[in-house]
């Protein structure tokens, strides 16, 4: 078995990683996984509208993955946490940036709706696998 490598995402990543100790990805052979990614900015502030909060978490998870050599086209797995339901503007959105940074493959797709997040003003957050060929 590979030696897990550990990742920080440059920006938000540094501030978490020295606030509370964790990495935003680890790579294991060709295999990558990453933290949560929520919907933040590097100064770890959060958009007003929902539909720009998703948009931004899949933003952070395209700058996570970079940290490990992989990108969206890599990604099989994703799993995303809702505070608030489904409300029709979350899987739209969700599906038209599915088809934006994925345009080749669909990933199988766990979604969960929870009671809250880390973060008080987090809507979303979204982990995923990627398998680097």
């Amino acid at each position: 078995m590979s030696k897990p490598e550990f990742f920080v995402t440059p920006g938000y990543g540094k501030q978490l990683f020295d606030r509370l100790h964790y990495s935003q990805t680890v790579k294991i052979g060709n295999r990558v996984e990453t933290s949560g990614q929520g919907g933040w900015s590097d100064d770890l502030q959060f958009p007003k509208s929902l539909e720009d909060e998703i948009a931004q978490a899949f933003k952070n998870v395209e700058r996570t993955l970079a940290t490990a050599g992989a990108s969206w086209e890599h990604v099989v797995h994703v799993n995303s946490y809702h505070v608030g339901g489904f409300p029709p503007e979350v899987n739209e959105t969700m599906a038209k940036l599915y088809r934006q940074y994925m345009p080749n493959h669909a990933p199988i797709w766990t979604e969960l709706d929870v009671a809250s997040l880390a973060h008080p003003d987090m809507h979303i957050e979204i982990r995923v696998t990627a398998i680097i060929p």
